[in-house]
């Protein structure tokens, strides 16, 4: 079986790969001069060894197109340069015994490596994450992508790491840090489509695609095809193993659309991985419960606990948020129960057509939960906060809700400062394409009242302006004392509390108090019952009486603005 990417042979000589079933010729040329022609089977691979010394740069020579390696594991000058050939054994690891954690021990952190200053800077930064008591930053996307600015989903080439955050080395030394303050390190994966500038493949291997089937991005890719099920596994792999990373997070695998290629890749990375905690975590716009059937997925990004939430903080119903507006208590009460929203439900955002499956008999675990994530800050026109969008003594009552409650809770980079710096849609193209990007992104919100004029749409950010980039960077917001005070003792009342009693917890019960107020209880996995309460809404209610231990309130319980949890044994 063809491997993507270079391998070190026991002679001491490299073996390249390119698989090029459109060619008849490949050569593989070497920065300093060399050129060399390859071989091709019959299924489309050329193959050749050669000397090469690690950091040797390299591409491939189609005769009218020189390519980088899309199975690269590092660049030098860009997505469009230099491939550089790796030196696997340079960094040595300093937590090798690291085991990783249950992911009923999980509150993550989701991260912008460009943000934080690279990989260097990220690591910095780590002593205070885990300070707050998270277990695990979760990095956006970080495979190579064009220009020096972007969210991580334009990238190309998934093997390298982005040439503007810093080398592999550095990446490795992030992830070996933070290992050693006991914090996972999770990835987010794009394995649903490739970005537009730089992605090399249709010119010699348009069998990856399938040109009758259409994503967002262009035409789908093609997982029947056995080297492209290969090329993103294999990816997988080199994340789990070579970077020792804690799991992964496969990016809008409704846009796969191949649920037999996701659990087979699956399958090989629950086997390649034994013997230590790896987390695999999907986007699914599908939610479909089938695929977090205990053995494979851990859980799914719950967006239907943020969508019912914002409608309940901000009012707003425009958009995706139509679906939540009508009886967003009631949804509330459905998601703490029972994970999704909807579960075979129509939606009038997709034109009546159901989405969804049962999810009640699954684990609370099985879903993250999160109040603000990179898509619903940055796909605002202008990528406000919910610090700036709601009331903030609701948005506390929410993130009590948030953290005390048995899914599992994904925090944004700057929440737990109470930043109200935007998050706003950044990128780094130039020429036509970033003119392209512009007006993509301003024609997007033509359906919105707020920019129905040409004029109104004029002020959305330009995503390629290095300000926008700059905009984005989340610096604390005038209240970061308390703010980071309320997340740290919420965190450490489920560390106490909630964590140990995780595994095999289930929704009991889930109560309407009144409009925005809703009360939930479960039962955790030692026979004790959870019960958290809340009101989001303008008028007092009565909150249940506890009947344990009372684990942290908010306000005065039932008032606007109030949350109650307390455990039962």
């Amino acid at each position: 079986m063809r491997r993507w990417g270079p391998e070190r042979r026991a002679d001491g000589r490299v073996r390249f790969h390119l698989w090029a079933p459109d060619r008849s010729a490949v050569a593989l040329k070497l920065a300093d001069g060399g050129s060399l022609a390859m071989t091709r089977d019959e299924a489309g691979w050329f193959v050749c060894d050669a000397e090469a010394a690690p950091g040797t740069r390299y591409r491939f020579d189609l005769g009218d197109l020189q390519v980088p390696d899309p199975a690269s594991r590092g660049q030098a000058g860009g997505v469009h340069g230099w491939s550089v050939l790796p030196a696997p054994d340079r960094y040595v690891w300093q937590h090798d015994d690291w085991q990783g954690r249950p992911w009923r021990e999980a509150v993550i952190e989701e991260v912008h490596v460009g943000l934080a200053g690279g990989f260097a800077g990220l690591a910095e930064q780590l002593p205070g994450i885990a300070e707050l008591g998270i277990t695990a930053i979760e990095l956006m996307p970080i495979a190579a992508f064009s220009g020096t600015r972007n969210w991580g989903y334009d990238g190309v080439l998934p093997y390298a790491p982005a040439e503007a955050y810093g080398t592999p080395e550095e990446l490795k030394a992030l992830i070996d840090r933070a290992h050693g303050l006991g914090l996972m390190v999770l990835l987010d994966v794009v394995y649903n489509h490739f970005g537009p500038d730089g992605n090399y493949l249709g010119a010699y291997a348009s069998a990856f695609f399938n040109p009758d089937a259409h994503t967002p991005w262009g035409a789908a890719i093609d997982f029947d095809a056995e080297p492209v099920r290969r090329f993103f596994i294999d990816n997988a792999r080199m994340w789990l193993e070579e970077y020792r990373l804690d799991g992964l997070r496969f990016d809008a695998v409704h846009a796969i659309a191949d649920n037999g290629f996701l659990d087979a890749m699956a399958d090989e990375l629950r086997e390649a991985t034994t013997g230590r905690h790896v987390h695999l975590i999907l986007e699914n716009e599908r939610n479909d419960a089938d695929r977090l059937a205990p053995g494979r997925f851990d859980a799914q990004w719950n967006d239907d606990f943020h969508n019912t939430l914002h409608v309940l903080l901000t009012g707003e119903r425009e958009g995706y948020y139509a679906d939540f507006a009508d009886r967003p208590t009631e949804k509330l009460a459905r998601c703490l129960a029972e994970g999704f929203v909807y579960q075979g439900d129509p939606s009038a955002n997709r034109d009546g057509a159901r989405r969804g499956k049962p999810s009640g008999h699954l684990s609370p675990t099985a879903f993250v939960s999160f109040l603000q994530n990179h898509d619903q800050i940055g796909n605002r026109a202008f990528g406000e906060r919910l610090t700036v969008l709601a009331d903030p003594d609701r948005l506390r009552a929410a993130t009590a809700l948030l953290l005390l409650s048995p899914q599992i809770p994904l925090i944004f980079t700057g929440d737990a400062l109470g930043s109200r710096s935007p998050f706003l849609f950044f990128t780094d193209f130039h020429d036509a394409l970033a003119d392209t990007v512009c007006e993509g992104r301003r024609r997007e919100f033509a359906p919105f009242a707020a920019f129905a004029d040409e004029q109104a749409r004029a002020r959305i950010p330009d995503p390629n302006a290095e300000a926008t980039f700059a905009a984005s960077r989340p610096k604390p917001g005038p209240d970061a004392a308390d703010w980071r005070r309320l997340y740290r003792d919420l965190i450490a009342i489920r560390r106490r509390a909630i964590m140990p009693r995780l595994d095999g917890a289930r929704g009991k019960a889930a109560d309407l108090l009144g409009d925005g107020a809703v009360a939930a209880r479960w039962h955790m996995a030692d026979g004790a019952v959870l019960g958290l309460a809340v009101n989001l809404g303008d008028t007092p209610v009565s909150f249940p009486a506890s009947r344990g231990e009372t684990l942290f309130t908010l306000r005065h319980p039932g008032a606007p603005a109030s949350f109650a949890a307390w455990l039962e044994t």
